[in-house]
């Protein structure tokens, strides 16, 4: 029964109840009498419609009866009182009334979850390769994880070395399916096609939206509007060329390959709309997400991620590019749409934990098979440089990918408050001079100042 119908009940049938009670004052029962026939005309006609498949005999046959039931109801009434009666009509209607919404909320679906959120306490990173990781960095990444079942991999932009890699086993993985952190990729892909600017209206069912709010608010419709007008082919090209469906690292050991399909799930599953608004059929790795993140922060270099396992190897580390991404011009747009989502979008509880430096960031959630999943890949900014930073969180209903963001805003303000951006600008004076960016990064850099 629609509600619409069940609040026109309720309110008639109080509306009866206040005249009766009026008629008791004024002790009338044949008014009363006359009011009850009227109430059970209207409950009559109620049931007529409700049962409208009925055949003309039933109908007949019903109204007879119903007559017959009103003169009997009716006498009953006013033998009883009116006040009695009004008392029993406005109980009816409020019971009519909670019975209909009761109904209506028997349909909700709950997806249930049977991995758990949370690991042993102090037991994250447990068995890591640590001796080539920056210590502050690490602490920082484990006091932020705390009992989360996840993961955290932390990395310099400038030359693809990875500062801090925690739960080691999970960030080398063959990786999950990547939610709506695929979005970034897709959003490159139209920007770089001339599809549209991150200003560029889309008419979407019932309302329009910019790039710039969908990346902020992770609009699943704008993206599959954006993949279906790209096309598969187009989309599968610029996330291979991103480092998508290869290995992201240089020699690591251990490290598993995420997986790029050659072809669409089918239109069934919701086809190549659906791979660009949350990934479904594409598995994405941690090292992967951070190695095409850390390209967006420099400007379109896509390193080579190395992960030194002793404090020689760290000194020692040459950058290693893979290939350069002509996605500079293009960057300070993306970026609009990463910095609302911590200002006022999916990851603005990262606000919560830290102010400092600007982030910009976009999250991700999804399931599969009763586990979820929460991502939230980012990079910051400041003088002594930019860190690149991806959160991946397994379990159930309290994994999602704002509350990565949340624990990355932690991580920042751990750094933060052991002085750690300060002393890194240190060591960069002590250290040669080197350019952090490739000259294409530098353009892509002014180009977000002037922005």
């Amino acid at each position: 029964m629609k509600l619409s119908r069940v609040i026109s009940i309720g309110s008639i049938s109080i509306l009866f109840g206040v005249a009766v009670a009026a008629a008791a004052a004024l002790n009338a029962p044949q008014a009363a009498l006359q009011r009850a026939k009227s109430n059970l005309r209207f409950v009559t006609a109620h049931r007529a419609a409700h049962h409208g498949a009925v055949s003309h005999g039933a109908k007949a046959a019903g109204k007879a009866s119903s007559a017959a039931s009103s003169a009997r109801h009716s006498r009953t009434r006013a033998a009883a009182g009116t006040h009695a009666s009004a008392g029993r009509s406005a109980r009816g209607a409020r019971g009519a009334r909670t019975r209909r919404v009761s109904v209506s909320l028997r349909h909700r679906y709950f997806e249930r979850f049977t991995a758990s959120s949370f690991v042993a306490n102090g037991s994250v990173g447990t068995g890591d390769l640590t001796a080539g990781e920056d210590p502050i960095v690490r602490q920082a990444a484990i006091d932020a994880l705390g009992d989360m079942n996840g993961t955290a991999v932390v990395i310099d932009p400038a030359n693809g070395r990875i500062l801090a890699m925690v739960n080691q086993k999970l960030a080398l993985s063959p990786g999950a399916e990547p939610c709506s952190t695929i979005k970034l990729t897709v959003a490159l892909a139209a920007l770089s096609e001339g599809l549209v600017t991150n200003e560029t209206p889309v008419q979407l069912p019932g309302f329009r939206m910019n790039m710039t709010q969908a990346i902020a608010k992770s609009n699943n419709l704008y993206f599959e509007a954006l993949g279906r007008e790209l096309g598969f082919e187009r989309v599968r090209h610029y996330a291979n060329q991103f480092g998508l469906g290869e290995l992201a690292g240089y020699n690591i050991a251990g490290e598993h390959l995420g997986v790029y399909p050659d072809e669409p799930i089918p239109n069934s599953q919701g086809g190549v709309a659906r791979m660009c608004s949350f990934g479904q059929g594409v598995s994405l790795t941690p090292l992967q997400l951070g190695a095409f993140v850390a390209a967006i922060a420099n400007g379109g270099t896509l390193y080579y991620l190395q992960h030194p396992t002793t404090p020689q190897e760290a000194a020692l580390l040459q950058p290693k590019v893979k290939r350069t991404l002509d996605i500079a011009k293009y960057v300070p747009q993306l970026e609009d749409g990463m910095a609302g989502a911590v200002e006022y979008g999916t990851a603005r509880r990262l606000r919560a934990n830290f102010r400092a430096l600007p982030v910009f960031g976009k999250t991700g959630t999804c399931s599969d098979n009763g586990t979820r999943f929460g991502w939230f890949a980012s990079y910051s900014t400041s003088p002594q440089g930019s860190l690149v930073t991806v959160f991946f969180l397994e379990g159930g209903r309290p994994t999602f990918g704002p509350r990565a963001a949340e624990l990355t805003g932690e991580f920042y303000k751990n750094l933060w408050e052991r002085n750690y951006f300060a002393t890194r600008g240190q060591r960069a004076d002590n250290a040669p001079a080197v350019s952090v960016f490739p000259p294409q990064a530098k353009t892509g850099a002014t180009q977000a100042e002037e922005q």
